[in-house]
């Protein structure tokens, strides 16, 4: 598929005749006729869920101690190969924790894209920081590695507090991208950044369990990246998230920070310093054991479906799929098409001829420099992202779904 120039917008008789319905009859192919709602990601569970939450109830440990929580951060830093896992109550409590470990600090700023979910920028506004929004890459949908170099170049100084935006004053204390939909950004190139201007680098892995860069799982060489366990992520614990390191020292001040704060005694409430009541419930942590088992089931299956997706589409006229970038496996959390530029002004319009044909489709997030309590966020110029946002549309990719057209 050929590309329009980003920010431009083509109208009139092309934008006429693209058909949505050949969106939807694309879509059939690949996911079959939906009986009633083919919701957007629908968590599976066929494994030991039940088993596992039995025998918790039957414990009577249901709340934020119990045999689950260790067992499910021993599975994650299997899973991921990070050194240390800590379980938290979501991924937004993931993130915001890693901030703070980062020492991101009130009046600072983060590099974090503008193209991402609100959580990424909420986490940053606990810490009483400030979101510095980059752009994006249409190769990944996370955050450019050139566009963010660029923006560094243009605003940032090298002083003894460390990179200081030189237009507002303040720190730049951490750069944060976010996997989107699952498919790795630019490590290696974000992390060099990172290095050369001494700013802490923070992964929201939040989308991306089971996602490899150059064979790694992300968030697994990183010095702090968060995860998600939302019901809609691949793995659900109903609510939950998960700190990662492999700075043995940052795992026991994660545990210690996401625990109140509380040192251990038999029975003496003695906490230390300001800490979070960020503990995931023993009885979520069951839940997740019994997800962790069947991850590698999960990934395969939607594999299977993002193939299929992949060859219905490419004889779309006017679509794109996004397809996991070149040195990476993405787990395909969310699958996305991206219309041509031309027919950006259409996408509502497919959105319903899906939605009406019983896909549960949904477009990108609204970009955040948008949301009232941060349109004064400081911004580089984010033309690529304003171009996926109006164009962008998710579909249902749920491990359930048998592929088809294979």
């Amino acid at each position: 598929m050929s590309e329009a120039p980003v920010g431009t917008a083509v109208t009139g008789s092309d934008a006429r005749a693209f058909d949505p319905k050949a969106v939807v009859d694309a879509v059939r192919r690949a996911a079959g006729t939906p009986n009633g709602v083919l919701g957007l990601h629908e968590p599976v569970f066929a494994g030991n869920e039940v088993a596992y939450l039995e025998e918790c109830i039957k414990s009577t440990f249901v709340s934020s101690v119990g045999p689950f929580v260790d067992r499910f951060e021993r599975m994650l830093e299997e899973v991921t190969g990070a050194r240390r896992a800590v379980a938290v109550v979501n991924g937004t409590a993931a993130l915001h924790a890693c901030f703070r470990l980062a020492g991101v600090e009130p009046g600072d700023e983060v590099m974090s894209p503008a193209l991402t979910f609100i959580a990424t920028t909420n986490a940053i506004a606990y810490c009483g920081a400030v979101p510095h929004f980059v752009d994006s890459s249409l190769v990944t949908l996370g955050m450019d590695a050139h566009a963010l170099a660029t923006r560094l170049e243009a605003i940032a100084e090298r002083t003894s507090r460390g990179a200081i935006n030189r237009e507002t004053g303040r720190r730049i204390a951490a750069i944060s991208p976010m996997h989107t939909f699952g498919h790795p950004v630019e490590l290696d190139e974000i992390a060099a950044i990172a290095r050369e201007w001494g700013i802490a680098l923070v992964e929201d892995a939040a989308e991306s369990l089971g996602s490899t860069y150059k064979g790694h799982a992300v968030g697994s060489q990183a010095r702090l990246a968060a995860l998600s366990f939302n019901g809609n992520k691949i793995v659900t614990t109903g609510g939950g998230g998960a700190i990662l390191t492999n700075d043995e020292e940052l795992g026991r001040r994660a545990k210690h920070l996401t625990t109140t704060a509380k040192l251990p005694h038999k029975w003496a409430f003695v906490h230390d310093e300001i800490g979070f009541n960020y503990r995931l419930p023993n009885l979520n942590a069951a839940l997740g054991c019994a997800q962790l088992e069947q991850l590698d089931g999960f990934l395969a299956s939607k594999r299977r479906l993002a193939a299929a997706y992949e060859r219905v589409f490419a004889n779309v006229p006017g679509v794109r799929f996004s397809r996991e970038p070149a040195g990476t496996t993405s787990n395909y959390w969310l699958n996305a098409i991206l219309l041509d530029e031309a027919y950006a002004q259409r996408r509502d319009d497919v959105l319903t001829a899906l939605n009406e044909a019983g896909f549960g489709a949904r477009p990108a997030w609204t970009l955040m420099h948008r949301l009232p309590m941060f349109a004064q966020s400081p911004r580089g110029d984010l033309a690529t992202a304003e171009s996926i946002e109006r164009r962008l549309i998710n579909l249902p990719s749920s491990a359930s779904i048998r592929a088809r057209d294979e």
